[in-house]
Order: C-alpha cells, then sequence, then structure tokens
C-alpha cells in the first residue's frame, strides 16, 4: 500500500511537472520527457522521506538525478537542460511549509499568552527553516551537475560526435 501511494504521489509530481512545463512554453519534444523527469524526481524524494532520510536530503537527491538527466535530455532533444530541469523541480518546492510558516506569523501578532506565543514561533521558525533548506538543496541538487558537466564545449561532446556543427 505504501508503494502505491509512493507511485501515485510521483505520478501527480510528474503531471504537475507537465503544467509548469506548458507554462513556461516549452517545445513540444519535451513533454514527455519532463513528465518521466519530475516522475523520478518525486519517485526519488517521497522514497527517501519513507526510509526515513528527511525531506530535504530527498530533495536534493531528487533534484540531482533530475539535474543529471537533463544533460543527457538536453543532448538527446536538442534543448538547454533548464528547459527539462526547472518544470521538473518546481513540484518539489515546499509550498506546504511556506504556508505554515507565514501562518505562524501571522498568529505571532494576535498571541498575547507567553507560552503559546513561543510555540508559535518554534513551529513557524522550524517551518521557515525546513522551507528554505529544502529550496537550498532543489537550488544546489539541480545546479551542480550542470555545473560539473559544463568542462567542454558542446562541440567536443560525445553526443555531438559525426554531425557537422555550424557556427
Amino acid at each position: 500500500m505504501i508503494l502505491l501511494d509512493i507511485i501515485t504521489k510521483s505520478i501527480w509530481a510528474g503531471i504537475a511537472a507537465i503544467g509548469f512545463a506548458i507554462l513556461f512554453n516549452v517545445p513540444r519534444r519535451t513533454i514527455f520527457a519532463i513528465w518521466g523527469m519530475g516522475a523520478i524526481g518525486g519517485l526519488i524524494k517521497f522514497s527517501a522521506i519513507h526510509f526515513e532520510l528527511g525531506i530535504v536530503f530527498g530533495s536534493f537527491l531528487g533534484a540531482t538525478i533530475i539535474g543529471i538527466i537533463s544533460i543527457q535530455m538536453a543532448h538527446l532533444r536538442k534543448s538547454p537542460p533548464l528547459v527539462f530541469s526547472i518544470p521538473s523541480v518546481i513540484p518539489m518546492v515546499p509550498g506546504f511549509f511556506a504556508y505554515k510558516m507565514m501562518l505562524g506569523l501571522i498568529a505571532l501578532t494576535a498571541i498575547e499568552n507567553t507560552d503559546a506565543y513561543l510555540q508559535t514561533l518554534i513551529e513557524t521558525v522550524n517551518n521557515g527553516a525546513k522551507m528554505m533548506f529544502i529550496l537550498i538543496s532543489l537550488g544546489t541538487g539541480v545546479a551542480i551537475p550542470m555545473l560539473l558537466s559544463r568542462k567542454e564545449s558542446i562541440k567536443k561532446s560525445k553526443f555531438n560526435k559525426g554531425k557537422k556543427v555550424v557556427v
């Protein structure tokens, strides 16, 4: 039952990635790849959460895999890697924690009891810290594979062998 739940969430992450891809007006030839990458990223993230590796580390793993796959897809589909990686990673953005943090900040303005204020402040800071660490892990996870693979020009890449490059 847990496996089915993880797979279902992963499929929905892929569908959300398609929504963002359409919103960003990406080429049609990239849509299916973006769905697959969003689903794979979600599968990795939700599996890591299930195995108690934490949401931050799970988001980092998912974003890193998406970054690696996006480089390969960029060569295969002849589009920039960001066309694949950004829509695929957006479903992993921590909207729930941002929402809870904002509700906590609003609640802090009305609380007069010191104990309730401290408890709400702790929960608000916790949600805000989780949100920030997840956002940092997503950005880092997508950026590292792209930065490491940019050592040479695409003209020298193994994907471009035998093709004439017109500059």
